[in-house]
Parts: structure tokens; C-alpha cells; sequence
């Protein structure tokens, strides 16, 4: 396409090759060692405890907090999707106005539009998987009321069987919510393409390292996992 360089395509190559593969190892691997896998354990603590008490307020109270920082960031992306759509309509002035700066590339009106695309959906991505995520939530909290009290239970098994469904949907719902939050990364590195093509390789690569670490070896995942270890056995 006239207007983008080779310099451009690489590094948008490079950021979506990043992003996709990231995704796979975060997502897709769950017999490793990682938050989502550590967080589900105690997730389903949670609603092993959840499931023994007759009184669930304070459970409810805990989903309510999670549904409320969910929504937070839905509605935080709706405002900025509007001012990269507002970012759109001005291109042109935008344009003439940057390739005065020094250290700005110099790009075609072209190219400028496309990588606004490119924030715009990202954020819309974003939007989506808050908004997925709220619903889960929101089928989570739905079952938690209709799980029937501690006597009710057939048997432990059936109250296991409870349990592993609550964890399930409500760590789908969690999961999502990752994503939102990781779109949110690498839109912050999709910011300096703006700026120029070779930043935007080592701000994706610097992201791929921040969310690495934090995911796979963090000190808050030794906690998650220490704590974990001596977690409750399912029942018999």
C-alpha cells in the first residue's frame, strides 16, 4: 500500500505476531505454572466455603466487587474509543501538526489513519471481553443464588459438582477480563508506533516481558501458589 514502508509492516508484524503468540502460551497452557492456573485453585476454594455456609452475603458482596472493577474498565474503554474515533475525524490537522515535531517519523495521512485503526480496535477488543466478562460474572452470581443451602445437598459429591461449575464460570469470567486488561498493554505499545516503527518493536517486546513475568514469575504467583498448597482436598 502506498505510504507505508517496509520499516511500518515489519513492526506491525511483529506486534500482532507478539500479541498472538503471547496469548497462546498465557490462555492455552494451563499445566504450567501461572496465575490463571493458581487463581482458579482458589477460586474453587472459594466456592467450596461458599457452598458450606448458610449465609452467602459476603459471597455476594465479592462478586459484586469483581463486577463492579469489570465495569469500570467497560465504561473507561467506551470513552476511549470515542476519542480515537474523534482522533480519526481530524486526521489531516493532526498530521500537519506532528511532522513538525523532530522526533516524530514522518507518515502519510495513510498510514497515520490506519495506525488509529489500530487503536481503535484494539479498544474495541477490549471492550468486548469486559463486557463478556461482566455477563459471566453476572451467570456466576445467578447460580450462586439458585445453589441451594449446606443441608440440601444430596450428597458431598453433588456439592463438588456445585463447586467445580461456580469455580469454572466464574474463572472464565476472570479470564476475560485478563484479556480486556491485556489489550489495554498492548495498546499503550501501540501508542508509540505513532512516534516511530522501531519503538513500537521494543515497547511490544518490553510488554511481552512485563506480562511474562507477572504471569509466570511474580512474587504475587508465589504467594498464590504457597498458600494454595495447603488448600482444602475435595471431598471423598
Amino acid at each position: 500500500m502506498a505510504g507505508i514502508g517496509w520499516q511500518d509492516l515489519g513492526a506491525f508484524g511483529f506486534f500482532v505476531l507478539a500479541w498472538t503468540l503471547y496469548a497462546q502460551l498465557a490462555d492455552h497452557e494451563r499445566a504450567g505454572r501461572n496465575l490463571a492456573r493458581a487463581t482458579h485453585r482458589h477460586r474453587l476454594r472459594w466456592m467450596r466455603r461458599m457452598l458450606d455456609r448458610d449465609n452467602r452475603i459476603f459471597d455476594s458482596n465479592l462478586v459484586g466487587n469483581l463486577m463492579r472493577s469489570v465495569a469500570f474498565f467497560a465504561s473507561t474503554t467506551l470513552i476511549i474509543i470515542g476519542g480515537v474515533v474523534a482522533m480519526l475525524g481530524s486526521a489531516d490537522r493532526v498530521v500537519a501538526v506532528v511532522s513538525q515535531l523532530p522526533f516524530v517519523a514522518h507518515v502519510s495521512q495513510e498510514l497515520w489513519e490506519l495506525k488509529i485503526l489500530l487503536l481503535a480496535t484494539i479498544f474495541i477488543y477490549a471492550f468486548f471481553k469486559f463486557t463478556w466478562s461482566l455477563r459471566q460474572f453476572n451467570y456466576c452470581s445467578i447460580l450462586m443464588g439458585a445453589a441451594p443451602p449446606p443441608a440440601a445437598f444430596a450428597d458431598a459429591a453433588a456439592r463438588e459438582r456445585s463447586a467445580v461449575c461456580l469455580a469454572a464460570l466464574n474463572s472464565l469470567a476472570g479470564d476475560h477480563f485478563n484479556r480486556g486488561l491485556r489489550a489495554y498493554y498492548f495498546g499503550l505499545a501501540a501508542l508509540t508506533w505513532f512516534i516511530h516503527p522501531g519503538l513500537l518493536v521494543v515497547l511490544t517486546g518490553w510488554v511481552v516481558l512485563v506480562l511474562y513475568r507477572r504471569e509466570f514469575r511474580s512474587p504475587a504467583l508465589d504467594v498464590l501458589e504457597a498458600e494454595a498448597g495447603g488448600g482444602d482436598e475435595p471431598p471423598s
